[in-house]
Parts: C-alpha cells; structure tokens; sequence
C-alpha cells in the first residue's frame, strides 16, 4: 500500500497519538482525535425520531442482583412490610420512603425473566440481549444508543463509572461497532482528588498557551509535519480542532466539575461513591451526554454488594437500599426540578433478582434467581404510575406476561427515537438484533410504557 494512502496502515497515525499527549484517552486507548473521527464516519444517525422524548439515559446498575421481594415487588415472605406509595394501588418495600412519593414518576416491572444465573454471563445478558459467545462479541446497549443517537455539545456520548472487578469492563464495551462508541471510564467522583485526566491539562500548559495556535503548533504538529505532508492533514485537522473544542470548552470542563455543585446539593445526593456518581451523570446529561452507566458497586471499600448470600436482610435494611432510596429518589426530583426528567430515561436494574427462600446454611442470605425479578423505570417520555406484570404469591415466577431483556430494550430504544428492529452485521457474517430477545426474537415494546 503507497505510504500517503493511509497513515492508520504506515504507522503515522500512530507515531503523532504519541506526539498528542493533551487529550488522549488513556481510559480507551486512543487518542482523542481518533475518537472524534471514527465518531463521526461511524456514528449512525438514522432511526431517530424527531418526536422522541428521550434523549439521554442514566443507567444505576445494581450489581449482584437485589432481591425484588424486599424492594420493589412485597411479598409475605419477606422480612419487610409493603407500604403505601402516592399512587394508589402500588406498594413497594417499607426499605423505599423516599421513592415511594415518587413512585407518580416510575413504572416497576415484575415480570422480568432472564436466561443465566451467574454474575458475569447474567450482567453480559443484561447488557447485551446475548449469551456469552466464546466466537463472538456483542455490544452493550449503551454503546448501541451511543451509536444511533450520536455526540452533542462535545460531550462524549457513552460514560460510565469504573467498576469494582476490571474483569467485567469489557461486557460494557462496544465491541465490533468501534473503539469511538466505548464508554468513557471514570474515577469515584466522590474522592477528594477526583479528576479527568482526558480534560485537563499538564501544570506546564496553561488554557492561554493552548489557545494561542502558535503554541498549538509547537505542542503538536511541528515535528510530524516536518517528516510526514499527506492529503490526511486537512481531514485530521478537522477532528483535531474538534478534539481541541473538548478540551477547551468551558461548558464540557464544567459539566466534569462537581464542585460547581452546591454542598446541598451533594448532601442531598449523598457523600457516597455511588451518589455522586448519580449527581456528575446528571451533570452530564445535561450537558449532552447520551448514556451514563452508575455502578452500585464498592464491596472493598464500603461493603456495597447486591450479592446477598449471607446477610440479606441485615445488607438490605442496613446498607444497601437506604442509599439507592436516596440517590433514586434525588435524581428524579433534581432532573425534574431542572425540567429534564421527560428527556432522561432513568433505570435502576441488576442482571437478576434473589430466590424467594433464605439459603440457611449460608446465614440467610438469598441466591441468585434470574426466573422472575423486578426493575424501575421512569423519565424519558415513560408512563409512571404502573405497575407491568405480576410474580405469583411468593415472588417465584411470572404470573402470566413475561418481559424480556429484548423487551426492555425495545422499550427503551423506542423511547429514544431508535429503530428497535434493527440489526447490525457482526463480523463474522451474522446479523444480530439491537433488541434481541429468547430464542433470538426481536423484543418488542412493553405497551403502554412509552
């Protein structure tokens, strides 16, 4: 191949990533500019509705699977009693006041049915509609509403926050769509010393100095155009600048600054990993950003783990569903204080429930149990108020209608404008469903949600 063909396949392109330090993205492996310009060639735009009412998405993952008859689906062999919430008929756990007067703003679905009881094959099947392939990959939804929806405000469209266990980064990945639809992995925001390296620049750089094109010139360019002039300048000048308009625009480095927040305002979300995590995706989906993944997940530094194999009861009353009634309960005010909760799909979900009957000899904690389980959803143009679908007596297995993951994300694909029957051509020659459901169906929308 002639050298000025292609910088990718001569290693030029590789030679100036290294050159361009400021804004690479260390957390993906590319540099800035690059994301920008596979963004842009890749990025599919068709299928989006004009009339959508989503436009963005905040994911809160509760990872190991809560226990849906201790939260969002009362049973009478549960430890904890049903309360009323302000809408008429729905009860919900006594573990959930705050959410419970918020309850106008959520559907819950109690008819969840899944296809794998283990963590990491049941976290990628929530996150990707598959089961895991050991010839083939499959992108998260996250990435996928990335892809069809696009970047605004120079925000980058796909966040998330860094899980406890890198092993599972991987599932939440875009896999064959492209690096440019990988999310970008944060820190805990809640540290004392929270940054992102992406935006912010070498002490000995100051936002003057990059400013000036003679400095940007001698940052940058100056050595590589010495030694490499292709017609790929005027193109990647293109996506440098916009690389730049990241860096440098005040709006994208103050969407990244909690600080801009009032102490109330982080009060009221909470000191913890996981509330201001929830508070920087709002920050973020305000700014522009299209999906934001909040792990509930910090098992080292302050026990939090839905994986209730032995205390459950105590881990529910005691740790963790005080907080995500919190968190949940804040987010929905915040969003629709600010007047974005009808454009931001909100979800509190974890790849599974918990049986309904303790595991004695494990100290009564619940196992895994992905045959009947429940999720929240709210904000984004859905129905609150509802209640869709029923477990029997016990919380064991759907009464009747089942929702799957294929489902679920047909819904939420619909609410954001995407065409839900889509399907992308892997690599390998098969085509797969955007919202892929048992048996390899399409989902289809849960009715009467959005």
């Amino acid at each position: 191949m002639n050298k000025t063909e292609c910088s990718r396949c001569n290693g030029a392109h590789f030679r100036r990533r290294e050159v361009l330090r400021v804004g690479a993205l260390s957390f993906l492996g590319i540099s800035l500019n690059q994301y920008l310009e596979l963004e842009q060639i890749m990025a599919a735009t068709k299928g989006v509705e004009k009339k959508a009412k989503a436009q963005a998405c905040i994911l809160l993952w509760l990872n190991g699977g809560p226990s849906h008859i201790d939260t969002w689906d009362p049973k009478l062999n549960s430890s904890f009693k049903p309360i009323s919430t302000n809408v008429a008929g729905i009860q919900i756990s006594e573990l959930l006041p705050r959410v419970a007067k918020q309850m106008d703003k959520l559907a819950i679905i109690r008819c969840m049915q899944t296809e794998e009881n283990n963590h990491l094959q049941g976290l990628h099947y929530a996150m990707t509609g598959h089961r895991p392939n050991p010839v083939m990959k499959f992108p998260s939804f996250g990435s996928i509403i990335s892809k069809e929806l696009a970047a605004r405000n120079n925000v980058p469209p796909h966040v998330k926050f860094e899980l406890a266990d890198v092993r599972y980064e991987d599932i939440f990945k875009a896999q064959f769509l492209g690096a440019e639809q990988d999310p970008l992995v944060l820190p805990d925001p809640s540290s004392q010393d929270f940054k992102l390296p992406d935006l912010s620049l070498p002490e000995s750089v100051t936002l003057e100095s990059m400013e000036s094109r003679r400095s940007f010139l001698k940052l940058v360019d100056r050595l590589y155009r010495e030694k490499v002039e292709t017609v790929e300048h005027t193109k990647m000048d293109n996506f440098r600048q916009q690389a730049w308009n990241m860096i440098l625009s005040p709006a994208v480095r103050e969407a990244f600054d909690l600080s801009k927040e009032s102490e109330k305002s982080r009060d009221a979300y909470g000191r913890s990993r996981f509330g201001q995590s929830a508070l920087l995706a709002r920050r973020l989906v305000e700014a522009g950003c299209r999906f934001v993944t909040v792990p509930d997940w910090n098992r080292k530094e302050t026990g939090r783990d839905w994986d209730t194999h032995g205390t459950n009861d105590e881990q529910h009353q005691d740790v963790l569903v005080p907080v995500l009634d919190q968190v949940l309960a804040t987010l929905l005010e915040d969003l629709q204080q600010r007047g974005l909760l009808e454009s931001t799909l909100v979800i509190a979900m974890g790849e599974f429930g918990r049986t309904v009957d303790p595991i004695v000899r494990k100290g009564q904690g619940r196992d895994h149990w992905c045959h009947c389980w429940s999720m929240v959803l709210g904000g984004g143009g859905v129905r609150g108020g509802q209640v869709v679908g029923a477990s029997d007596d016990r919380g064991a297995y759907p009464a009747g209608r089942k929702v799957s993951i294929g489902d679920l994300y047909a819904t939420i694909y619909r609410a954001m404008g995407i065409d839900w029957t889509k399907e992308y051509m892997h690599p390998i020659g098969r085509p797969l469903k955007i919202a892929n459901s048992i048996h390899d169906e399409t989902g289809v929308p849960v009715a009467g949600l959005v």
